[in-house]
Order: structure tokens, then C-alpha cells, then sequence
């Protein structure tokens, strides 16, 4: 009879045991200590070291791609093209023929203007000699008149024929020069019936067609643009940087580029000019055009219009404390323990506020205030109230917002378990010491 009871005692015990082992194993013992004491809750938390080494701080700006050298052909007289040798997207060299426009009016009108001129020509030569013969009568009057051989009417008579004979000449003259002046611009506008490339390019857009009118520009109304040439080896990003961070840009400065047609691909670039008036988009942001000069890698083609986006580095900083930013936050100061608000030399009292990261001593949450310094959106500089190699508590976001001064806390797991279950959390080291 014993035998069997001391068998079923065994059996109890070791149901217990395992029962215990896989409920400490499992953590569900954890779980009921945080079911009915709130203050036995472990947080789960990651952490960081802060790193020791350089910091670049950039302005993001955003713009697009945009041909260094660009020019648009257009009209410089009226008249219908005849001829469109090349479609967009067609290679071409400087001097090569890219328009020709009907130009039998303009030969017409040039001959016209040489024949005013010839015309011109012989009205002068006899208004000269009319002024030769007006002059020999007017020097023969003077004559008679002084031995009044003719009364002063017949000298002045003579006197008026030389005068009108002089401006004849003189109108004569000035209708040669206006008949030249037609001449020469017949001559430029029939030039300007064929149209060549000024250099090597690419034709990026044709706006006309074979046989359309197209026509001189006026005060109000632009001229009739034919097509688009454009040097695509010399590419630009026109960055649209907003007015509150255009100050600490300057010439040279280098850039990286990153371009939503090259996902895989950073661009390198150089500040090469600062347009110094003052622009607004439509929804009222204000921003400055930057041009960044863009190093194309072989074997890359850029296209004009192309949106992208440059982190202008505008700062660097040497061997400085880092921390990712996100382990900065700010807490209220009348939230923070007194023996840290008293203790630190980087809280302002007063305000508000104070910038702290949060670290393990013990196994326990502790705030360590810190003074910032430049950032580059993803770490940012510790001044002081750390050092390098401190471990800080990075995340998570949730954790982070409502974190407070001794809390218990362990590190993730980065761990994955064999079964699919969530990693366990380890307990962090004591924190080193702090400055």
C-alpha cells in the first residue's frame, strides 16, 4: 500500500516541477507577478552605444534635373517650315542644319530692297546736279546783284533753289542709307530661313511641324518656338532650398544627389551657384534656386526633368559623441527625480523643459541629461553628459514616450527562437559611468 502512495507522490511531484519549470521557462510565472504587481513589470527595450567619430550636417532640398547649357529655336521670321530634319531625341552637331523655312518671299522682298536702292542711287545723282547748277546760277546772281545788274528778288530766288537743291541731296542720301538698311535686313531674314545648331546636343523637345506658319515674336506675344537643344553631358540639379536654410549654403560646397529614376544610385554634386532673388511656390513656400553641378558616372544617362532630391553638406564636425536621435527626448523637468535635476549641470531651470537620454543601471531605467549639438536627421551630437561606448535606449517609440526614472527594464532579444515565439528579454549590464 505504501509503495503506492509514495508512486502517486512522485508522480505529484514531478508534475509540479515540470509544471513550475515550464511556467518560469514560458513566463508565465513573470506574467502573474505583473498581473497582481505592477511594479514587478519588466520593459522590453533595445539600446546603442554612442559612437565616437564625424558628423556631417546637411540641408535637403528637393528640385530637378535640368541641362547645364540649353536653348530654344525659335522664329525669327514669318514664314512656313519647309524642312524638320531631326525628331526629339536625335543626336546633333554644332553647325548641322535643324530648320529650314520657306524663304521665296524674303528673296523676292531682297530684290525689291536692291532695286530701291538703285533707285535711290539715281535720284541722288541728279539731285546733286541739280544742287552743281543751282550753285553756279546762285554764284552768277551774287555777281549781277553786285553791280545791280539784277534786283535782290532775282538773288534771292536763287539763294531758295540752292537751299532746296542741298536738301534734295540730303533726302537723297538718307533714302540710300534706308534702302541699304532694308537691304541688310532682307539679307538677315533670309539667313535666318535656315536654322543650325549652335553646339553639340541632343534635341530634347520639336514644338512644329512641317508646312506650320510660325511667327516673330512682339512685345506681347512670343515668338514661335520650333524645338529644344540641350547638352545632356553636363547635367544640374536646380535645388529649391527653403529660406530658412539657405544661409550656411556657399559655392563649393559638395552634395549627394539621390534621383527617383536611379533608386539604387547616390549622385555626386558641387554647389556652383546661389540665385540670390527670393522665390514662393504656389502653396506660399518660400525658397532660394540653388544649382548643384552633377557628376555623372559612365555609362549613366540623365534626363531633363528628372525629380530628385540633395543633402547639401554644409557642415562637418570632427571626432564628436553621437547618439541616434531618436534617443533624445525631451521631459519635463518637474518629471525628472530631484537627485538628477540637482546633479546636472546641463539642466536649464529656467525652463520647462530638458533634452535627457535614458540608460540601464542595474537593471533600471536612469534619465541622463545631455546637451545636443548639430544633427543630421538620424544622430545627432552629444556635448556632454555622455561618453563614448555608453549604451543608450533607443527604442521602442512607445517605450521611449512614457518611459520613466526606475523602471525595470531588459535588452531584446535579437535572438529568433527555434518554436516562432517572440524573443525573450535579457537584462541589461549596469550603465558605466556618466560624466
Amino acid at each position: 500500500m505504501w509503495k503506492w502512495l509514495l508512486g502517486i507522490g512522485i508522480i505529484l511531484f514531478l508534475s509540479c516541477a515540470g509544471g513550475a519549470f515550464w511556467a518560469y521557462d514560458t513566463g508565465k510565472i513573470q506574467q502573474l507577478r505583473e498581473k497582481f504587481d505592477p511594479s514587478a513589470k519588466v520593459t522590453e527595450v533595445r539600446t546603442e552605444p554612442t559612437i565616437k567619430g564625424d558628423l556631417v550636417r546637411t540641408v535637403s532640398a528637393p528640385g530637378q534635373i535640368e541641362p547645364d547649357i540649353k536653348v530654344q529655336i525659335s522664329s525669327q521670321v514669318s514664314a512656313r517650315i519647309t524642312e524638320l530634319p531631326f525628331k526629339g531625341g536625335e543626336l546633333v552637331k554644332k553647325g548641322t542644319l535643324v530648320v529650314r523655312m520657306d524663304d521665296r518671299d524674303l528673296k523676292a522682298a531682297l530684290d525689291q530692297s536692291r532695286a530701291d536702292l538703285t533707285g535711290e542711287q539715281a535720284r541722288l545723282d541728279g539731285a546733286k546736279a541739280t544742287l552743281a547748277n543751282a550753285a553756279i546760277d546762285l554764284g552768277r546772281k551774287r555777281e549781277l546783284f553786285s553791280t545791280n545788274d539784277v534786283a535782290k528778288m532775282v538773288l534771292d530766288q536763287a539763294e531758295a533753289d540752292f537751299l532746296r537743291a542741298q536738301a534734295n541731296v540730303k533726302s537723297s542720301e538718307a533714302g540710300i542709307e534706308a534702302a541699304q538698311a532694308r537691304i541688310r535686313r532682307a539679307e538677315r531674314d533670309l539667313e535666318n530661313c535656315t536654322v543650325y545648331a549652335p553646339f553639340d546636343g541632343t534635341v530634347t523637345k520639336v514644338s512644329a511641324e512641317v508646312g506650320e506658319l510660325v511667327l516673330v515674336g512682339t512685345m506681347n506675344n512670343a515668338a514661335s518656338v520650333i524645338m529644344e537643344i540641350a547638352d545632356l553631358s553636363n547635367m544640374l540639379m536646380k535645388a529649391r532650398v527653403d529660406e530658412s536654410n539657405i544661409s550656411p549654403i556657399e559655392l563649393g560646397q559638395t552634395a549627394k544627389i539621390f534621383i527617383n529614376a536611379f533608386p539604387n544610385r547616390e549622385f555626386a554634386g558641387t554647389v556652383r551657384r546661389i540665385i540670390p532673388q527670393r522665390q514662393v511656390e504656389r502653396d506660399g513656400t518660400a525658397f532660394f534656386e540653388v544649382e548643384i553641378a552633377v557628376t555623372i558616372p559612365e555609362g549613366v544617362a540623365l534626363k531633363q526633368g528628372l525629380t530628385s532630391n540633395a543633402d547639401i553638406a554644409v557642415q562637418t564636425l570632427k571626432d564628436v559623441i553621437k547618439v541616434p536621435s531618436q534617443a533624445i527626448v525631451d521631459r519635463a523637468i518637474d518629471e525628472l527625480p530631484r537627485a538628477v535635476v540637482d546633479g546636472s549641470p546641463h539642466i536649464d531651470r529656467a525652463k520647462k523643459f530638458a533634452r535627457v537620454v535614458y540608460m540601464l543601471d542595474g537593471g533600471k531605467v536612469k534619465s541622463v541629461p545631455v546637451a545636443v549639438g548639430a544633427s543630421d536627421l538620424t544622430t545627432t551630437v552629444i556635448l556632454a553628459g555622455l561618453t563614448d561606448q555608453d549604451n543608450v535606449i533607443t527604442g521602442p517609440a512607445k517605450v521611449l514616450i512614457a518611459i520613466k526614472d526606475g523602471q525595470t527594464a531588459k535588452i531584446m532579444s535579437d535572438k529568433k527562437p527555434a518554436d516562432g515565439s517572440k524573443p525573450k528579454a535579457e537584462t541589461e549590464p549596469d550603465a558605466p559611468g556618466q560624466n
